[in-house]
């Protein structure tokens, strides 16, 4: 009986054995995770929660298990690279579409282009066989110089959580995951890597984590990755009172924390701070390669000693590759993830769409000059129509430059990028064969932008604004194609910006432009505001962000008239830098003093400290010129539960067809407490393209919950009573009709 009974433990443990949930793709995914992490060793459970080369973390290769394959986002999947170094692989088949930048995407204020973008996006990403997308970003654009913002989505919470949540659905229904970044407050690139960030309770809650907090709850994020700069004295990459006490336990979040790249720093703080995946510790070529392997990594070894001398509990480690597995299975070995394509039309087309949609129309007005072919009446500026022009002179390094290289990690190897010079001559050609198109570069930018400028530097730069002036004096109208790039200290990745004005000379060279010929259009690309003192020289002014490999067809299109610009601001731009709300406080405030930066200007951030200050801007958050005119009825607010329903009807009442976005903004009861600002953007909505005389009426919910403040003394959201006034406007500081409604 005995041997029966034994022989019968055999048969059921070798069935039991083979029972292997963890590969059966219907059966749910956490007793998949629940069945691999009893399979595996505990050495097996340390390889996976660290990397193995450049953008690769281990999987379990005797049970089957993937590895995790990521690769920089947001834009567009990274060339790819050497297995362990920074180098290029040199492959003939990773090129891609680069897609523009967040800002563009956060300045179409339309969440159906954001599911578009992270469908598309995703589609690269699958086919690359990438798992893990590292982005998108929805750090606050708190000063106009942080060198990476471009990466965002600009300076208001509420319009960077809803613009990132359909993306992340849409990109994660692909079987890709994101990676939100960067969690939190990695808001300037300078001492990125050492300053504590000093925030008050309220304004970590309201404005840095609020966009985190909706991609978390609403989006289900799959991982997020932490950021260099510390918070309360800990790095944020393994920062207990932040990840396992907001993120993990309070949010309930069940997704799996990845550092950036050589963002671990102790081993203690990475085995109980909430890290699961570690990245680039060393080996990731900010310090020397050494004898350092990936099995030194913080939560590799050093992490196994522990758990092997008893000194860390095995909960700590199965509840983190748990996180991990359930990644791997929701991406790597999920059975829905789409084949995917890469450079395909419909990925052209979703580029155009976007950019074309996230260009800002910033000044439009009378047309200074007449030309032999222009009639009498006041014409604006734009749309361009070439048949009343005999010679176009193209300033700028922008209007040929590649705006897909360069800025850091995000940068890409495309297989085709269509630059504005040469969408312009093809556009205009059909239009004007007789149409004479020259360019002009006059500015270079080839030398670094800080480096001291030598005479032969200087004597080239020199040359080519002489050149740009005479041929100047023969143009009956000018496009200037300028702003900033993706060089060192511009936008671009580890080093800020160093001023509010354009580099290179370009505000000279564009004011003496204009002195010579009235009719000209400046276009600027960048992802931060700047300086501009010509301003009132130059007819036209339309800014592009980094549109990506559609940029040229985006932008011909928008100054053609081929499609009316419905883009609005995402980011308030300051007549002058000191404008902005934390400049006031010194270095303190940015970019900090001995690496401690202050955040006093406090939930002030953007619009609500000029409005609080009653500081007027050059360009107001949510600002955007149409060639078309709308015109707002008046809002009907009703409340109802615990949600408010702000409706208005807007009519086309231009001569052209074109988009808006309604804005609705909140002014809150006073409350003696705390300072409130004087209103909030609370919702947003943009109808679809309206043709002339036609009509929409948007409905915009506002639940309460995002009526509320974070109370410092009692740690929780409060929404307090009273009266509340809704203001519906075409921005922040054009409002167009308001209501009030008791809650």
């Amino acid at each position: 009986m005995k041997k029966c009974f034994i022989l019968l433990s055999l048969v059921l443990t070798a069935t039991n054995v083979n029972a292997q949930v963890y590969l059966d793709t219907k059966a749910p995914i956490e007793e998949r995770v629940k069945d691999a992490l009893g399979r595996m060793t505990t050495h097996e459970k340390i390889l996976v929660l660290h990397a193995q080369s450049k953008f690769t973390s281990a999987g379990v290769p005797r049970l089957g298990i993937r590895q995790l394959n990521m690769d920089d986002g947001p834009h567009g999947v990274r060339e790819e690279l050497e297995w362990n170094s920074w180098s290029p692989a040199k492959w003939t088949n990773d090129y891609v579409v680069a897609f523009p930048s967040l800002t563009c995407l956060a300045a179409t204020w339309n969440t159906d282009l954001s599911t578009l973008y992270g469908d598309a996006v995703s589609e690269e990403f699958a086919f690359r066989g990438k798992d893990l997308m590292l982005g998108p970003g929805v750090n606050i654009q708190r000063t106009p110089l942080n060198g990476r913002a471009f990466e965002y989505m600009g300076e208001d919470p509420l319009l960077a959580g809803e613009m990132v949540v359909p993306y992340i659905v849409a990109a994660q229904q692909n079987g890709v995951g994101c990676c939100l970044k960067h969690f939190v407050l990695n808001d300037q690139e300078t001492d990125r890597f050492r300053v504590n960030v000093n925030v008050s309770e309220r304004a970590m809650r309201e404005i840095y984590l609020y966009p985190f907090e909706q991609a978390v709850k609403r989006a289900r994020v799959w991982s997020i990755m932490g950021s260099y700069n510390l918070w309360q004295g800990v790095h944020c990459c393994h920062n207990d009172a932040l990840i396992n006490g907001i993120l993990k336990k309070e949010w309930g979040w069940d997704g799996a924390l990845v550092s950036d790249w050589g963002g671990t720093t102790n081993t203690q703080q990475a085995v109980y701070g909430g890290l699961d995946i570690e990245m680039g510790t060393y080996t990731d070529g900010k310090l020397k390669e050494s004898e350092f392997t990936y099995d030194d990594y913080y939560l590799g070894r050093p992490f196994e000693t522990l758990l092997e001398e008893g000194k860390a509990p095995m909960s700590v480690l199965d509840e983190k590759v748990s996180r991990v597995l359930r990644l791997i299975f929701r991406t790597a070995m999920n059975p829905q993830k789409v084949i995917g394509s890469l450079c395909s039309d419909a990925h052209y087309e979703a580029c155009r769409q976007i950019g074309e949609e996230g260009i800002v129309l910033l000044k439009n007005a009378t047309r200074p000059h007449k030309t032999s072919q222009t009639s009498g009446e006041a014409e604006k500026m734009l749309p361009l129509d070439f048949s009343k022009y005999q010679h176009v002179l193209v300033v700028g390094e922008n209007a040929t430059r590649s705006l897909t290289q360069g800025g850091g990690s995000s940068e890409l190897k495309t297989l085709r990028d269509v630059s504005p010079l040469d969408a312009l001559r093809a556009q205009s050609s059909i239009v004007n064969s007789q149409l004479s198109i020259t360019h002009a570069p006059g500015y270079t930018s080839g030398r670094a932008l800080y480096d001291k400028v030598d005479k032969v530097s200087a004597d080239e730069d020199a040359r080519l604004k002489a050149e740009a002036l005479e041929k100047a004096k023969t143009a009956d109208l000018i496009i200037y194609v300028g702003g900033l790039n993706k060089n060192h200290r511009q936008d671009c990745e580890n080093g800020d910006r160093e001023s509010y004005d354009l580099s290179f000379g370009q505000n000279e060279l564009i004011s003496d432009l204009a002195n010579i010929q009235p009719n000209i259009v400046v276009v600027t690309f960048g992802g931060n505001p700047y300086a501009m003192p010509w301003l009132d020289q130059v007819a036209a002014l339309v800014h592009c962000w980094y549109l990506g490999s559609e940029a040229g067809n985006a932008l011909i299109n928008i100054l053609t008239g081929k499609t009316t610009p419905s883009g609005k601001l995402p980011v308030t731009f300051a007549k002058r830098y000191e404008d902005y709300p934390y400049v006031r406080h010194g270095k303190e405030a940015y970019p900090g003093v001995d690496k401690q930066v202050y955040y006093k200007e406090d939930i002030f951030v953007g619009y609500r400290g000029f409005e609080r200050d009653k500081v007027k801007p050059l360009f107001p958050f949510g600002y955007g010129l149409s060639y078309t005119t709308f015109q707002y009825a008046k809002p009907v607010v009703e409340a109802s539960g615990n949600d408010v329903t702000v409706s208005v009807t807007i009519t086309n009442v231009g001569n052209r067809v074109g988009k808006e976005t309604a804005q609705v903004y909140a002014a809150a009861p006073k409350n003696k407490q705390m300072e409130k600002p004087v209103k909030e953007l609370k919702a947003f909505a943009k109808t679809r393209l309206l043709q002339p005389g036609e009509s929409e009426t948007l409905q915009m919910r506002i639940p309460r919950e995002k009526l509320a403040s974070w109370d410092e003394v009692q740690h929780r959201w409060i929404v307090d009573g009273g009266i509340y006034t809704f203001m519906v406007g075409a921005s922040s500081a054009d409002i167009r009709g308001k209501a009030t409604v008791k809650l």
